[in-house]
């Protein structure tokens, strides 16, 4: 009786499983599109580090030039001009990074939507093709 019962739970799980990989199969446009999303959300993720890092290091140099104009430090001042400088272009820099992984990011959508349409369509024709 146990091996019985375990024949059948051992078919059972074995139907489900390839029922379950054939109906997950994505087409090679779903695939391209969930990479180019995946890949959308790291760029994504690398610019918003480097905007902070960029805001940060405009803040140092802003405090930097504040404390040299205080203290009469022309260098001190020069070089937190320098580095509040350095920091706005870096922090200009993660945002144009940034756009360019969002547009990535819509990209890969649109790609993974064609594929998604692609094999309904497919789906329809072939059930099509049955009647």
């Amino acid at each position: 009786m146990i091996r019985s019962l375990l024949r059948a739970t051992l078919t059972v799980v074995a139907i489900a499983l390839i029922a379950g990989a054939r109906a997950t199969a994505q087409t090679p446009a779903e695939d391209e599109g969930n990479r180019m999303e995946r890949k959308g959300n790291q760029e994504e993720k690398a610019a918003d580090a480097e905007k902070a890092r960029g805001a940060q290091m405009e803040k140092k140099g802003k405090a930097k030039e504040k404390a040299g104009a205080k203290s009469g430090n022309k260098a001190e001042e020069e070089s937190g001009k320098r580095m509040k400088k350095k920091g706005h272009a870096i922090e200009k820099e993660g945002e144009a990074r940034g756009d360019e992984a969002q547009q990535m990011e819509k990209s890969g959508n649109k790609a993974e939507k064609a594929g998604v349409k692609e094999k309904k369509e497919a789906a329809k024709a072939k059930e099509d093709a049955k009647k």
